[in-house]
């Protein structure tokens, strides 16, 4: 099912408008029969909110994780994961919805992002696919959570998904930007078309010591001129990136970030005792867990599909929505239309 949300204009049908109390909802496909949907969120104007308060720290496996927590304690739990060159803030305007619907909300900062540390200098700063979901599950552990509704984009989109196919049973839903999100290495050395190559610039930069020693020098220059192209759209102020690039100065960060997307072209290898997971994700696991994808339309890294190139991936009830203005920090942008989708999708 395929669904298209103007946000926040309405959007027609012919000459039929269809809006639901401050959201402009249309879909492209009829919802069935039997699907409940949960009421429109209250209209939530991105940057209401600009902190979480003070941050939480727990030991969860090789990490000291700091992350946020919104929302009644014995709420039904949502783990929401940021991307890469942002962090925890992407979900300051998000989290407060949802803790007013009753969840408790948690919002970590990924391993080299803000004040998550590693416990053991002896650890490898490793950032393949696979370690950062057993980072999640650990933080479920850790927090005494056995089962979440994960929603993400990029990095988390990715870890997300990771969770729901090799732990659905940790899994009670998914929120996914960009759908269908495993990384295949072996596809990964395939070439795409010039325009899609270009969007992914940093990563071939990132393969050279010239690009490392360049995060190492200018990391919020480079985050700030990604976010710009990612999000052609979003006039975002000094004082909204600033709150992020902060995350940015953590010791670990740069390693992090540079072992991650050369793991990505295969020139970093991964640590042998997480080659079995590599494996199993490698062949493309499917997805039974509830799922909505997102797609920005203005996202200027991914294009927005109507989701059907991944369909098969998803084998239990999934929705695919386009969200129109968002870019690819899409719960920063939109922040109401991302919350709303982990709302729907814990009702599926």
């Amino acid at each position: 099912m395929s669904e298209e949300i103007n946000h926040p204009r309405r959007h027609f049908l012919g000459t039929a408008a269809v809006t639901i109390a401050q959201l402009g909802w249309l879909g492209c496909a009829k919802a069935s029969s039997g699907e409940a949907k949960a009421a429109a969120l209250p209209a939530t104007k991105p940057g209401t909110h600009t902190s979480f308060g003070p941050l939480k720290q727990i030991d969860a496996g090789l990490l000291n994780v700091g992350y946020a927590e919104v929302g009644p304690s014995d709420g039904r739990a949502v783990i929401l994961l940021h991307g890469w060159p942002y962090d925890i803030h992407s979900f300051v305007d998000v989290a407060p919805l949802l803790a007013a619907q009753g969840y408790r909300v948690i919002v970590p900062h990924l391993r080299g992002h803000g004040t998550t540390r590693f416990l053991s200098s002896a650890t490898s700063r490793n950032a393949q696919q696979s370690v950062v979901a057993l980072d999640v599950i650990a933080l479920m552990d850790a927090l005494g959570i056995q089962r979440a509704i994960l929603a993400g984009y990029d990095w988390g989109a990715r870890t997300a998904n990771i969770v729901a196919a090799l732990w659905p049973e940790r899994c009670k839903a998914m929120v996914s930007v960009n759908g269908y999100a495993i990384n295949d290495l072996e596809q990964n050395k395939q070439p795409l078309s010039p325009r899609l190559e270009h969007g992914w610039w940093y990563q071939y930069y990132f393969a050279t010591e010239r690009g490392r020693a360049g995060y190492e020098a200018n990391r919020r220059d480079l985050a700030n001129f990604v976010w710009r192209n990612n999000s052609p759209k979003w006039n975002f102020d000094d004082a909204t990136f600033a709150r992020t690039a902060a995350s940015f100065d953590n010791s670990d960060h740069v390693s992090i970030v540079i072992h991650h997307y050369r793991w990505r072209l295969s020139i970093a290898p991964g640590e042998p005792r997480y080659d079995d997971l590599e494996k199993r994700l490698a062949a493309g696991p499917v997805i039974s867990v509830p799922t909505i994808t997102l797609d920005g339309d203005s996202n200027g890294r991914v294009p927005a599909t109507d989701g059907s190139a991944d369909a098969r991936k998803f084998v239990g009830k999934r929705t695919h929505r386009i969200i129109e203005g968002a870019g690819h920090d899409l719960p920063q942008e939109t922040p109401q239309a991302f919350a709303q989708a982990v709302v729907d999708v814990d009702r599926y």
